[in-house]
């Protein structure tokens, strides 16, 4: 799951104070779960701005409405007409959104609400933790489920470094090595042997240091 949280009210009014009518619009996906961008989010942000215009001395409408998702285009086809009746869209979905929404209708201002930070997991209520990178060359085939680039501060890929001490990373006591994870759950599954590959430096590329990311499945395209 996308992980985003609000950017500070100060900085989303900073983009739209210059605007009377305004847009924000809210997704039911990923930061709808995360509770940063669904309907409740848009509502409570809607009655800060509209505060905050006040406060300022300035005329500003501001309107809500809520996708089921802002990264697939149809459901974005209701904007061709919305779009219009704005001057400014203030999107509270992911980046993937908000690119979304700019690819498709240039003509159109659109700000984000939030800032976009990681794949995670929903630990508990209101807590979420990084558990996937996105790199593109998924190695947790090796290394038990758990992965070292997202979760060892130094994504190293053979191993912990010499300042993992008593199963914990050096940056923060509270922080596990995982590779020490690794270690156990391998030995648990008896897959230590795992340990024994020498990984070899990796190819950043999937990851997107070779530019735009695409995927396509020739059996989905449509003919």
């Amino acid at each position: 799951m996308i992980i985003a949280e609000r950017k500070p009210l100060e900085e989303i009014f900073s983009m739209v104070k210059s605007f009377k009518k305004v847009l924000i619009l809210g997704c039911r996906g990923c930061v709808a779960v995360c509770n940063a961008g669904g309907e409740k989010e848009v509502a409570t942000l809607a009655e800060a701005l509209k505060l905050a215009a006040k406060k300022a001395g300035q005329e500003m409408e501001v309107l809500q409405e809520t996708f089921v998702r802002q990264c697939d285009p149809e459901y974005l086809e209701p904007l061709a007409e919305m779009a219009k009746d704005f001057e400014a869209i203030l999107s509270m979905a992911c980046g993937v959104g908000v690119n979304l929404i700019a690819d498709r209708y240039p003509d159109t201002l659109v700000f984000p609400a939030l800032n976009t930070t990681f794949y995670g997991a929903n630990l508990e209520a209101g807590s979420w933790e990084e558990k996937c990178r996105g790199c593109g060359d998924c190695i947790l085939h090796l290394t038990a489920g758990l992965c070292p680039i997202a979760r060892c501060a130094k994504n190293l890929l053979n191993g912990p470094c010499g300042g993992s001490q008593g199963g914990k990373c050096e940056i923060r006591p509270d922080v596990p090595c995982v590779w020490h994870e690794i270690y156990e759950r391998l030995k648990r599954l008896n897959r230590l042997e795992n340990m024994k590959q020498i990984m070899p430096a990796k190819d950043w590329t999937p990851a997107g240091h070779g530019g735009l990311r695409r995927r396509k499945r020739e059996d989905l395209l449509a003919r």
